[in-house]
């Protein structure tokens, strides 16, 4: 009996500590990340092998973004291969001013977002935002990805890929950030992140 006020201090300090390294960071209003994400579609792609997965490179995708909203995963079948999604915008969706109108959240690997003001247009929300499940390249992104917050600046690199597994199993990546709902995520495999500080 002894043991469950030490596991219980435990616990709760784990959760403190894991509170305060992915606390908010709120810049000051203005527009942070004001270009779209840079992307070359890529006629004949490579194969890569990660963690007994194969990745079909589609495309080349260069961002700098806003992170809106980060969500881990440690169940789902993705989760080994893509363990965090961040939601990020860019354009206006960068802008501290803009999203103190919104309600933003992440579940189940999809991305919400809810407004009762309409700051800006439901299109250009729809074309400055992306819920992207994020593929880490090595430990060094690994690590980097662990530490990233809501409310940073980020710079990405990496490659959009299709994912296939054991059993038929696949996932595939948005092509285009003009598609909402159901297959509008990206699948990037990371190969570097970088925090840019304000």
């Amino acid at each position: 009996m002894r043991l469950l006020p030490v596991v219980a201090v435990l616990l709760i300090g784990w959760g403190g500590l894991h509170h305060w390294r992915h606390r908010d960071v709120t810049p000051p209003p203005g527009v942070l990340a004001p270009d779209a994400p840079h992307q070359v579609n890529l006629t004949d792609g490579a194969s890569l092998h990660r963690d007994g997965m194969t990745l079909a490179t589609r495309a080349y995708i260069d961002l700098t973004a806003r992170v809106l909203s980060r969500e881990d995963y440690t169940w789902d079948a993705g989760a080994k291969l893509a363990p965090v999604d961040l939601a990020l915008g860019w354009g206006r969706m960068s802008d501290s001013a803009v999203l103190a109108h919104f309600d933003i959240s992440q579940s189940g690997r999809f991305f919400y977002w809810r407004t009762k003001t309409w700051p800006i247009p439901r299109n250009e929300i729809e074309l400055s935002t992306a819920n992207v499940h994020m593929i880490p390249a090595d430990a060094g992104v690994r690590g980097a990805l662990k530490r990233v917050r809501k409310g940073q600046l980020v710079h990405i690199e990496g490659f959009l890929v299709d994912a296939s597994g054991p059993n038929g199993w696949r996932w595939k990546t948005s092509m285009t950030r003009s598609d909402t709902g159901a297959g509008a995520c990206e699948l990037v495999y990371v190969e570097s992140l970088d925090v840019i500080d304000g």
